[in-house]
């Protein structure tokens, strides 16, 4: 049964939508079958694999439609990684599930469907708690929480942790947290340095020891629809997300 990881972090531009993209290409250039759900909006992952948002099913047919995940997802150019995509329709979603029965478990029982198919299945969530990122929780066996190496790094994080546990108390048992990761790290200031500190002391061993630089490869490549990997293998930012995913799957025991 495949491993299903949430991506999530209410305050936007954390390097989310980078860190799903990336984990999922790394993990398929490894021989993991992988799939992306964009569950964003604003589709930043579906765009940054190369892909079209007019397409004829998204995340919001699968959360609002019934349609199954197999007729919403899209293969990519990068081998064994599949990617269901989504664009602004899903904004209206949080409103028309508001009224829908089983609205909190719309995800988890269409990926439950493709669990036995994958080995990994990411899901990019949107910079929110409501109910879209609430569907995610519900479905996944973890999550993991980018967090950018700037002033108020933790600010939301605690709320994040707090809907965290009510998911596990109320919808969802088994979910845990992944791991932080800390992004946009400048080797070169003393305040990337003071947050490094700060989110470990806040997070303890939950922390991944791979930290993510700013690179401007890595800012460049979904403007091109590629992930590092592909883009600017040779980057910064194509090292430390390898070391990243060795790291996961070392954590993972290499499911």
């Amino acid at each position: 049964m495949g491993k299903v990881i949430s991506i999530a972090n209410q305050k936007g531009g954390v390097g989310k939508t980078t860190t799903a993209i990336n984990m999922a290409a790394g993990l398929a250039k490894k021989g993991k079958k992988t799939l992306l759900i964009d569950a964003d909006p604003q589709g930043n992952a579906t765009s940054g694999l190369g892909v079209s948002k007019n397409c004829q099913f998204s995340t919001y047919d699968i959360l609002i439609n019934d349609v199954e995940i197999f007729n919403a997802t899209q293969s990519v150019e990068i081998k064994n990684l599949d990617l269901c995509p989504t664009n602004l329709s899903l904004a209206g979603a949080e409103v028309e599930l508001v009224n829908s029965m089983g609205r909190e478990y719309r995800l988890k029982d269409k990926i439950d469907n493709a669990k036995d198919i994958y080995d990994y299945i990411f899901i990019d969530c949107p910079p929110s708690l409501g109910l879209i990122t609430i569907n995610a929780l519900a479905a996944s066996d973890s999550v993991l929480i980018p967090v950018q190496c700037e002033y108020f790094a933790l600010e939301g994080v605690g709320e994040l942790l707090k809907t965290v546990d009510l998911v596990r108390k109320y919808y969802n048992k088994k979910l845990v947290v992944e791991g932080a990761l800390l992004t946009m790290y400048d080797s070169r200031t003393k305040l990337s340095n003071q947050v490094v500190e700060q989110v470990k002391k806040f997070f303890e061993n939950r922390v991944f020891e791979t930290v993510i630089p700013r690179n401007v490869r890595l800012s460049e490549a979904p403007s091109y629809g590629e992930p590092i990997s592909t883009y600017d293998p040779l980057s910064k930012g194509a090292r430390s997300y390898d070391k990243l995913v060795k790291e996961f799957l070392k954590k993972n025991n290499d499911r």
